[in-house]
């Protein structure tokens, strides 16, 4: 990651669900935030509608990005239903929930590398975005700073109920660096949920190949993946630390169930989402 910028999956990231906002119906995620902080113009976003504009993988890949957000957001407007009052964004990013907020009452904790969060704080005030109450930068360095404390520093309350997001990070952390972030989360006053998404292993040799080829280009990046996960073994490392409930989906049913059986990814699933899965996890 460069020290002045975010990295470049999360402007990637972020670029896609502003595309996704002109470029794919049915919508799936509202996000009107997306765009300005990015620095996308009107224009841009209206010449990027064009079809001509696509590649093969963008649309599945978009459709993701906006349905994992979306799944995210489905699962706090639930718990904040029953009166949840924290969130917790890991690895928040360019993350624009905080700043579309529905829930009085429910406090963001956007979590990130200090230099991240500097290059996000100058782009909210360059675009005039609003920084609400309800929201609460903790800049976390992992490697020297401890999350615990950070966060604690920062307001929150360890003995309350509280939701933990965390989309687009997991592959790029050890095993081990994984767990002990579930673990911190396991022992949140009940009940707390956690949402994330990860990457499993190839199942054949032609996938093997793709996946390698993926791993590669961003590790040329700077930004090299260092877990993958079975379904199976997530969720023995999820119940082993006392969660009850996992509900876990691959990246096209995720999709497909946000799209109302359009039909879109009968057949064989995109290449794009293959190895993609997104799960809930309460305890």
């Amino acid at each position: 990651m460069d020290a002045e910028e975010p990295s470049r999956t999360a402007l990637a990231t972020a670029r896609a669900r502003a595309y996704h906002q002109v470029a794919d119906r049915p919508l799936i995620l509202t996000d009107p935030v997306a765009g300005p902080l990015v620095g996308i113009t009107d224009e841009e976003l209206a010449a990027y509608a064009e079809p001509a504009e696509d590649r093969p993988d963008s649309r599945p890949r978009r459709l993701f990005f906006a349905a994992r957000a979306r799944f995210a957001e489905d699962r706090v407007a639930a718990a904040a239903a029953t009166g949840v009052r924290q969130v917790v964004v890991l690895g928040a990013g360019l993350d624009t929930f905080a700043y579309r907020n529905p829930h009085p009452g429910l406090h963001v904790f956007e979590v990130d590398h200090p230099a991240t969060q500097a290059w996000k704080r100058r782009r909210l005030t360059e675009a005039g975005i609003e920084r609400p109450d309800t929201m609460t930068f903790v800049p976390v360095d992992f490697e020297t700073d401890a999350l615990a404390a950070e966060l604690a520093a920062a307001g929150f309350d360890r003995d309350e109920p509280a939701v933990f997001v965390w989309l687009g990070v997991v592959f790029y952390l050890s095993p081990d660096s994984a767990r002990d972030t579930l673990a911190y989360v396991a022992g949140q006053a009940r009940p707390v949920d956690v949402i994330f998404d990860y990457l499993r292993p190839a199942e054949d040799d032609a996938e093997r190949a793709r996946l390698r080829q993926r791993a590669e280009r961003v590790a040329a990046l700077g930004e090299p993946w260092h877990s993958l996960f079975t379904p199976e073994d997530i969720a023995g490392q999820l119940h082993d630390l006392g969660f009850t409930e996992v509900e876990d989906h691959s990246a096209t049913e995720l999709v497909a169930g946000y799209l109302g059986g359009s039909g879109e990814f009968d057949g064989e699933p995109p290449r794009a989402l293959r190895a993609s899965r997104i799960l809930r996890a309460r305890r």
